[in-house]
């Protein structure tokens, strides 16, 4: 079994987690546009290659794929999960599991206001979001929305270039200075994260991870605590199921008085995922299980709540 995890970056742990699971039984490659990804040297082989918008990025990928016998590939960043999407057949051609969600699911997912559209046309509680900010205003000047207000891209990824405002001036001032802005309602609730998998063969959600955040840093979950809800495992379940989401997919989630608010769905493993895996959430092991053929078995709330993540800085000396 031969794993490929693409724009590796700082994600030391997943390429562990990853490469205890294989074992013996293959190797794990990663690849990042730096020599300077830490976690490309926790890796059994890795490759620097191109950014991933240069006109032969793909065609690099798949020449590592053929040339290492990959099985299943993965990326770990927003922007690349509907370009391994839109070439799945490509990889198939070459004997690879592009491990993932479909193209459509991965726009939508990338595009915040899509996504905000989405929820509401099926009747999820989620943070009201306005790409005019012409429309928010009419709604802050009749009482139907007020400050604070986030902006932030449409198409963002890692909390890029939102903003907390809490005045017109602000918003004007960011909207007049770039492109593809939306406005979403601030939510003042406890925010929570759910890393879930999703079985790429039978569709069937196999497992649901919660952790109540305590502290984000460079929008990635820093301190949090594992905690278990049957209704909001419920309310994942259907969500992901309705939308048709598979494989590895990260979940942003807001508690307001008691009702769950989705924030976001992302595609692929959150930076929080170390705590799902700490705790017994092995999702490394439903991914392989899947590119063998084999169906899994769910194993929802399979693990051990109230344990705590601390994140902390380690050095890699190459």
């Amino acid at each position: 079994m031969n794993i490929l995890i693409l724009s590796a970056g700082t994600r030391n742990k997943i390429v562990q987690y990853f490469k205890k699971e294989v074992g013996d039984s293959g190797k794990v490659v990663a690849t990042d546009m730096s020599e300077l990804a830490p976690a490309i040297y926790d890796a059994d082989k890795y490759y620097i290659v191109p950014a991933m918008t240069d006109k032969g990025y793909i065609s690099k990928i798949l020449e590592i794929c053929e040339m290492e016998k990959i099985n299943g590939v993965i990326s770990l960043i927003d922007p690349e999960l509907s370009l391994l999407a839109q070439h799945e057949e490509d990889f198939k051609k070459v004997g690879t599991t592009v491990v993932g969600s479909n193209l459509a699911l991965c726009d939508m997912s990338l595009d915040k206001f899509a996504m905000y559209k989405w929820l509401k046309e099926h009747h999820y509680n989620c943070a009201k979001s306005y790409v005019n900010r012409d429309d928010f205003y009419k709604d802050l000047d009749c009482g139907a929305g007020c400050f604070p207000v986030f902006v932030k891209p449409v198409c963002g990824s890692a909390s890029i270039a939102i903003s907390k405002v809490d005045d017109r001036e602000t918003i004007d001032l960011l909207f007049n200075h770039s492109d593809n802005l939306m406005i979403q309602e601030y939510l003042k609730g406890q925010e929570i994260g759910a890393d879930v998998y999703i079985d790429m063969i039978s569709g069937e959600v196999i497992s649901i991870f919660t952790k109540k955040k305590i502290k984000m840093r460079a929008g990635e979950t820093d301190k949090s605590v594992g905690f278990k809800d049957e209704k909001l495992f419920a309310l994942i379940e259907k969500i992901v199921s309705e939308a048709g989401y598979r494989g590895q997919i990260d979940i942003d989630i807001f508690d307001n008085d008691g009702e769950y608010y989705i924030s976001e769905v992302n595609p692929r493993f959150g930076g929080g995922y170390p705590h799902a895996y700490e705790s017994g959430a092995n999702h490394m092991k439903y991914i392989i299980n899947n590119l063998n053929g084999i169906v899994n078995t769910p194993e929802i709330g399979a693990y051990e709540d109230g344990k705590y993540m601390m994140k902390y800085n380690e050095v890699k000396i190459i």
